[in-house]
């Protein structure tokens, strides 16, 4: 078991804690506006923890995909500003952005901080060295350059700090230096899971090893390949796993089925054929779907069993929504992963908003429903919804990661209890 804030001494005056905290909101990337605050409601527990303690908070984070050393302007949307000033709010109290994430604004600026004062860095992503290099083709002495900058950033983060925390669930998969590299950097110094990180691990692990029966887990989303891991553990654990989303098609196509104008990976249908035939007997795969001609989604229809020839299947359909209903009626657990239907777009969404509605219907009656973020989670916001379930996971891949593999790096580099 790894240390929390818990394990951290009740007064922390005088200690400056560097807190990595996922604040990668919903924003309009055009204009920076925040659009869904949910992950800043989601850190405001373990923030509001070190702050009352007395600690001189040091808050990082990334928001969305900036390019390092891009024209300002086309970053300008993904700069913390905006953050800062909506943490502000919710904490009642000044919140003070840095201009950049290890140069001199934030060194004057960390220098300055007071107990119980917050200080956010500028988008950790603005910086060239805090992701590994992508760049495709990259010579060795490239590669060996870039690691040497990652190491410089992870030391001089370190610089900032007496504790290094993290709670960016939603970015445990990650080898970004704020989250791996930099804790690395401040070993000796106590190195903690925030309350996030620890209530997200307990959620999944009370689901994979002592959920209450019946277990019932939906999946939809598009690749099966994607998912293959996660369906896979899912499958050894639930009573049923209900299919929706894309995902349907690559099964339909399995079963020898036509998908009409869809086009299936041919990867994807073979790990399906693969599955475990006891396993697959839990599997419930849609009988009906709404589908759309290709050329005009305009023109819509219901269809059973194939999908017709120059049409795409667009939503799950009303007589599988309402078999879905009924044997969620009796699970006392459920974990949902993935939409059924294109719900960006009305009127695609309506098996999805009603799946959506009968859980928090269920979680209302006493059912443990665990939504495991990504579009999953973007949709129960959507709908109004979120607040209902018993839980939404604040991380799509990393939730995905977790429940596959039980571990991530990141976490094995913090202390353990």
């Amino acid at each position: 078991m790894k240390k929390t804030i818990r394990d951290l001494p009740a007064d922390l005056r005088g200690k400056r804690v560097l807190a990595r905290f996922d604040l990668n909101v919903g924003i309009d990337e055009t204009t920076g506006e925040i659009r869904n605050d949910r992950r800043i409601r989601a850190s405001l527990p373990t923030l509001t923890n070190l702050l009352e303690r007395g600690a001189a908070v040091i808050a990082m984070s990334h928001l969305g995909r900036p390019k390092p050393g891009a024209d300002p302007s086309k970053n300008a949307p993904f700069a913390m500003d905006r953050v800062a000033a909506r943490i502000s709010e919710y904490l009642r109290q000044p919140v003070t952005k840095a201009n950049d994430v290890v140069g001199e604004d934030a060194r004057k600026k960390v220098a300055a901080l007071q107990p119980g004062q917050c200080l956010l860095l500028e988008n950790v992503r603005f910086h060239p060295f805090e992701q590994p290099l992508k760049k495709e083709g990259a010579t060795e002495a490239e590669m060996a350059a870039h690691e040497a900058g990652m190491k410089s950033l992870a030391e001089e983060l370190a610089a900032f700090g007496d504790i290094y925390v993290n709670d960016a669930f939603g970015t445990l998969q990650n080898k970004d230096v704020s989250v791996l590299a930099l804790p690395k950097a401040m070993t000796g110094r106590p190195r903690v899971m925030g309350l996030l990180v620890e209530k997200e691990l307990q959620i999944i692990d009370q689901l994979l090893d002592r959920a209450e029966r019946p277990l019932v887990g939906i999946m939809g989303g598009a690749k099966v390949s994607d998912k293959i891991k996660f369906l896979q553990v899912l499958l050894q654990k639930v009573d049923r796993l209900l299919i929706g989303g894309k995902m349907t098609y690559t099964f339909l196509k399995a079963e020898g089925k036509s998908v009409g104008a869809m086009t299936i990976d041919a990867n994807d249908e073979t790990l399906v054929r693969g599955i475990d035939p006891a396993l697959r007997s839990k599997v419930v795969v849609p009988r009906d779907f709404v589908v759309a001609h290709r050329d005009d989604l305009s023109r819509v229809q219901t269809a059973e069993d194939f999908v017709p020839d120059d049409f795409q299947g667009v939503d799950t359909g009303p007589k599988t929504v309402e078999e879905y209903r009924r044997i969620l009626a009796e699970a006392r657990t459920i974990i949902w992963n993935g939409p059924l239907g294109w719900f960006e777009r009305p009127p695609f969404d309506r098996a999805t908003r009603a799946i959506a509605e009968t859980l928090a219907e269920r979680a209302q009656a006493g059912a443990t429903v665990v939504v495991g973020g990504g579009e999953t989670a973007e949709a129960v916001e959507e709908f109004g919804l979120a607040e209902k379930m018993t839980h939404v996971s604040t991380g799509g891949g990393a939730f995905l990661k977790y429940v596959e593999e039980r571990k991530f790096k990141t976490l094995d580099v913090l202390d353990d209890r």
